[in-house]
């Protein structure tokens, strides 16, 4: 995949405000599951599981399986992802 590729597909994961706010209420309360997630922002469970994979996708979130749930935390790019939003929102 060629690196435009792969900044779009990057850029595509966080155009979106509740993706943004997905990734920092992540950020602040790693370990969420979907339904916390949904909860929490106040989404159905089907639109905040888009969202989830949508972010998975880009490689701003990673996912692990405990039982039945999927926990969610940000990861190192979703972390420079949000340094820049930072940036962005002065």
């Amino acid at each position: 995949m060629s690196t435009s590729r792969k900044t779009e597909r990057i850029v595509k994961g966080f155009a979106n405000h509740r993706r943004i706010d997905m990734l920092k209420l992540i950020k602040n309360r790693p370990e969420l599951s979907l339904n916390e997630v949904s909860s929490e922002l106040r989404v159905n469970l089907k639109t905040a599981s888009e969202h989830l994979r949508r972010l998975a996708i880009a490689g701003l979130i990673l996912k692990r399986n405990r039982g039945q749930n999927v926990l969610h935390k940000v990861s190192p790019l979703g972390d420079d992802i949000l340094k820049f939003l930072r940036k962005l929102e002065q």
